[in-house]
């Protein structure tokens, strides 16, 4: 089996369901949303909350998933202006009702949520996933400093959470930030792009994947996911797909 490729094993359902209780009741879940000990205590996220996560609604950019207001237009402004790398992709939930959640998961050790996000992935964008046909996820890189700093990387956290209900594997290793980039949150589009030349690097020279899904939290103006795809295109991989769990405004 190919060490980078972290395939799921299927367990007996019942010895899984006794354990995640117990784990639960030690360490209670905290609710994605409010980030109290959620109510019930055996959910992903409280019952009164779940409706202030909001879903990105049709009509929807075809090339990068953005709501477009329009129904008569296939694509938003930046897709249209900017061609891109990658072939297309979803995003989850509206930044807006989703960004305290994700900064919790991202930089306050909120793992737990992951488990949430997989679940409404899988639901709200399961024929997607699967019209795909991906051979693998591929989270995006932190770079090693970031990672040592954080202690994980949230989009590997994300794709191993997905991967467990879509049994489709994890592919790390394949691709490294190669560059220590500035946070991209306060910088326009084209300071995005100079930021992100030559930030990643294919780690090896046999790549047999034809299909991949990347994995992110944010895609905004789609820098890094073209970044990323300029250089898995260059080592051979011939369909490139993404999902976030959410979508920023762009440019």
């Amino acid at each position: 089996m190919n060490p980078h490729l972290t395939m799921h094993l299927r367990v007996n359902p019942r010895l899984k369901a006794a354990v995640d209780s117990a784990v639960t009741l030690l360490y209670p879940r905290r609710c994605p949303a409010c980030d109290e000990p959620v109510k019930p205590w055996n959910a992903f996220i409280c019952t009164e909350c779940a409706p202030k996560l909001t879903y990105i609604k049709p009509p929807m950019c075809l090339k990068c998933g953005k709501h477009i207001g329009d129904s008569q237009k296939e694509y938003c402004g930046d897709c249209a202006s900017h061609p891109h790398l990658f072939d297309s992709g979803r995003a989850l939930f509206s930044y807006r009702s989703v960004s305290a959640s994700i900064a919790r998961f991202k930089y306050q050790g909120r793992r737990e949520y992951a488990d949430y996000f997989a679940a409404c992935i899988q639901e709200q964008l399961g024929n997607f996933i699967r019209s795909c046909q991906a051979e693998a996820l591929i989270p995006v890189p932190l770079h090693i400093s970031r990672h040592k700093k954080r202690g994980y990387n949230q989009a590997q956290v994300l794709a191993e959470a997905l991967s467990a209900r879509t049994g489709i594997p994890v592919c790390t290793g394949l691709i490294e930030r190669a560059v220590k980039t500035a946070p991209m949150k306060d910088l326009s589009a084209a300071e995005r792009q100079n930021n992100l030349k030559k930030a990643f690097k294919i780690c090896r020279n046999d790549v047999k994947l034809g299909i991949i899904i990347i994995i992110d939290d944010i895609y905004t103006t789609g820098s890094t996911i073209d970044a990323m795809s300029r250089e898995l295109r260059k080592a051979g991989v011939e369909r490139i797909y993404f999902i976030t769990l959410a979508v920023g405004r762009g440019i």
